[in-house]
């Protein structure tokens, strides 16, 4: 006893930083997560936050609950795993990207709830850029599609739509930020309004080449400059945490938006690197080096990262519905009460008894780029049962990921020999069997599946030491299990169906 009590006053005046802490913002809740030095786990904490839906197709966050979630959950996390604020080395941030926020300078409290990245009310201005012609000015400057997913038409909607924002706006009294702005602003108590070039990459206004706000899209948008954060490397120390909320002055020195905070976290640092993530969506990125690649396919050229000035590059492809279909299964029809049954109910037939769904629950993202496109369940007949319909639904995951990897192939020139996955799903057996036997390439599964949040706590711990280089963080990523494919001739009846039934949803 009396060894304890020694250490831990040896801790209170002497403390060392034996940890990270990685805050992920996600699309349903706020979690925070202690690292330790060899990359794992400590503790973890969470809470969910409120999903609105105030018309159809619109989504969204109320960021006062956010921030307030995110907070209580930085609180319980030291407390669960007993420690001194004073041992935590570093703060990084990974978040939904394309979320936007839009907040009062004067008071931090925002002017409008937040506009998730789901949310497809900003169709309609998207479908009037690309009828006028704009579409390769800003995929050219962005390496983005016009699309309601994106942050910049969003910000246009909001100073159009809500009263008196326009003017103050143009008053330089209003600042925007996706997630990652918003708690920073919060963390430092409005010291600091940045973001990082990952999710700076994802708004449209964001010239990724150039790596500045670009000025012909902000004014295609109206969008004022001084609404904008300022971009800062991916790696850096940007700030501290205000003393009053630990008791603590802790670095905020990594942030990147959630895919490539993975694709950090799984060390697909080479080019040619591939990850997957099934989240609420379904995420695949392609490190491509110092090499902007422009699809030809409708893929995303998007910034992976940026350390010390030196960008990055990756190729995506964004899948709008995955671990979401499997919540409107348990919450809408009821065939699961929880979600890891899905696998149980699934794993009782042998096939989807020529089911298929097409989860285009919030449109049809890469390749299709339908946002109009609505979800089906096809092939039913009166011997349907809830299995097939499970199975079905895990396909149909697993076939929205084989979409965007076919073209992402073509666009690299290679072949993948293998797909590193994360995410929560990813610890489905099957599906991730099942994504094996559709691709037809070994599937692995890292030991620490919360890859997100550990890629956004090696981004931290780089910029202050904490690890040294990535030489180091490599050595600390492990293989959990590999899915060697094995496809039958009901594989490539699968891919037929699916192939037919997609195009009939295409609006």
């Amino acid at each position: 006893f009396n060894f304890i009590v020694l250490y831990r006053l040896i801790l209170i005046f002497l403390p060392m930083k034996n940890f990270v802490l990685s805050l992920d913002a996600g699309t349903t809740s706020s979690r925070a997560i202690l690292f330790d030095k060899t990359g794992n786990q400590v503790a973890v904490a969470q809470e969910e936050f409120t999903q609105f839906f105030p018309k159809k197709s619109w989504v969204e966050h109320d960021p006062v609950e956010i921030w307030e979630t995110q907070l209580n959950a930085i609180k319980s996390v030291v407390k669960k795993a007993f420690i001194n604020p004073d041992e935590i080395d570093s703060i990084g941030i990974t978040n939904q990207r394309e979320t936007t926020i839009v907040w009062n300078k004067n008071n931090g409290k925002p002017v409008y709830n937040a506009i998730v990245w789901q949310d497809r009310r900003t169709a309609k201005i998207c479908k009037d850029l690309i009828e006028a012609g704009k579409e390769v000015i800003f995929s050219s400057k962005t390496g983005l599609l016009i699309d309601a997913y994106f942050s910049g038409t969003k910000i246009k909607w909001l100073l159009d739509n809500i009263p008196d924002l326009n003017h103050l706006a143009k008053r330089g009294e209003l600042a925007f930020g996706t997630v990652d702005s918003w708690l920073i602003w919060n963390l430092t108590q409005g010291a600091k309004h940045v973001t990082d070039a990952t999710n700076a990459s994802r708004t449209l206004i964001y010239n990724i080449h150039e790596g500045e706000w670009d000025d012909e899209l902000l004014t295609l948008l109206d969008i004022p400059k001084s609404l904008l954060p300022e971009v800062v490397n991916s790696s850096e120390i940007i700030g501290t945490l205000n003393k009053s909320i630990l008791g603590s002055e802790i670095p905020i020195s990594g942030i990147a938006g959630d895919q490539q905070a993975a694709l950090f976290g799984q060390m697909c640092l080479k080019p040619g690197d591939v990850k997957n993530t099934y989240g609420t969506g379904c995420f695949c990125i392609m490190n491509t080096g110092s090499n902007a690649v422009r699809s030809q396919n409708r893929m995303l050229t998007t910034i992976a990262w940026e350390i010390k000035g030196k960008v990055t590059y990756a190729i995506e492809g964004s899948i709008f519905t995955a671990g979401a279909l499997i919540q409107w299964m348990r919450d809408q029809i009821n065939i699961v009460d929880s979600a890891p049954q899905i696998e149980d109910l699934a794993n009782t037939v042998e096939d989807n008894g020529g089911v298929t769904i097409v989860p285009a629950l919030s449109g049809l993202g890469a390749p299709y780029w339908d946002p109009h496109a609505t979800g089906a369940i096809m092939g039913i007949t009166r011997g349907t049962s809830k299995a097939n319909i499970a199975r079905a639904g895990l396909e149909s995951i697993a076939l929205r990921s084989r979409d965007i990897i076919i073209e992402m192939q073509k666009d690299a020139g290679v072949e993948f020999s293998n797909l590193k996955v994360d995410g929560g799903a990813s610890n489905n057996d099957l599906l991730m069997q099942i994504q094996a036997d559709l691709l037809n390439s070994k599937v692995i599964r890292p030991k620490i599946t919360e890859t997100t949040a550990l890629g956004a706590a090696f981004l931290a711990g780089l910029a202050t030491g904490f690890w040294k280089s990535t030489k180091d963080l490599e050595k600390l990523w492990k293989v959990d299990q590999s899915f060697e494919p094995n496809p039958d001739d009901k594989t490539e009846t699968i891919i037929n169906l699916w192939e037919d039934r997609v195009s009939r949803i295409l609006s």
